[in-house]
């Protein structure tokens, strides 16, 4: 009796220390994550909050809000300009999203079919990327200049005419999106680079094995294996995409005759050069909900949570 309840006391104990030892790292979890949590909340959360709120109100940015329901969101469906923001901003996404995703899963193959491919050349084919869209706009606003710039000095030699890229409606959008493109296809890349290293090379083994060309073994094992990653570059690219404004502002800012007046460019045209906050605010939160369901939508039918490689 007296062997059974020293083991019964030794296990309270055990199960006591378990409990405030689980305590403790839950307090110091805590205060790990505190300091994000706060700036989370505060220059995220409580803006969002906030911004939902002036969604529905008249404000100036000089004077107190003054609510007036849904009769922004009314005025947003109602407006021809929102919609034609809308136009170009999905056109956008058709030009920039294949041949951005096309061009990334293209430098990826090559960088696993080259096996020592150098951290020297992994950043080189990153470093736009790592330009400031800025200075990226500035750049490209001088390349593509019709009279001095060095991408027309090219089209000239070759015995065509200067092409206006950036002033005239039929080229301005697309060359945007070309600039755009040359700045995110290497960090696309690399992404797709790091799902394309987690494949087994005995699945390609048993492929060829079996008779399977380099081809089929793309289409019917690349391709299915990198779904997940695969997803995430595409959601990532098309919500960015629509996050365009940088660029735009640099170089068109909207023009010519609207062509390139994608839909961040019209919520900080009615926002901050009209002053009318509510507005832009709500225009803001059809945004999100557009990308919300887009997400949503697309995560589903690709069936993004799942991969072929977990058997």
């Amino acid at each position: 009796m007296e062997t059974r309840q020293r083991i019964r006391t030794g296990e309270t104990a055990g199960v006591k220390r378990t409990s405030l030892s689980s305590l403790g790292e839950s307090r110091t979890a805590f205060f790990l994550i505190l300091p994000s949590f706060v700036g989370f909340f505060t220059f995220f959360i409580f803006p969002a909050i906030r911004g939902l709120y002036l969604s529905f109100t008249d404000w100036d940015l000089f004077t107190e809000p003054n609510w007036i329901g849904v009769q922004n969101y009314v005025k947003i469906f109602q407006d021809p300009e929102f919609w034609n923001a809308m136009k170009v901003t999905l056109l956008y996404v058709v030009y920039n999203i294949p041949i951005q995703t096309a061009l990334g899963l293209g430098i990826a193959v090559a960088l696993i079919q080259l096996k020592k491919s150098s951290v020297a050349l992994r950043s080189l084919i990153i470093l736009p990327w790592l330009l400031p869209n800025v200075i990226v706009g500035l750049l490209w606003l001088w390349l593509l200049d019709p009279t001095l710039g060095i991408v027309n000095e090219g089209v000239r030699a070759l015995g065509f005419d200067r092409i206006p890229f950036l002033s005239t409606s039929k080229y301005a959008l697309g060359s945007i999106a070309g600039i755009n493109i040359w700045r995110h296809m290497g960090y696309t890349s690399l992404i797709l680079f790091a799902g394309l290293q987690d494949i087994p090379k005995s699945i390609y083994e048993a492929a060829e094995i079996d008779g399977a060309g380099t081809w089929k073994s793309f289409l019917h094992i690349t391709l299915p294996l990198i779904r997940p990653v695969m997803t995430f570059v595409v959601i990532t690219s098309v919500i960015g995409s629509f996050q365009l404004f940088d660029t735009v502002a640099v170089t068109t800012e909207g023009g010519p005759t609207h062509s390139t007046e994608v839909i961040i460019w019209y919520i900080y045209k009615h926002a901050f050069s009209r002053f009318n906050m509510g507005y832009g605010s709500a225009v803001s939160f059809v945004l999100f909900v557009v990308l919300f369901l887009f997400t949503l939508a697309y995560t589903k039918k690709s069936n993004a949570n799942e991969s072929d490689l977990g058997g």
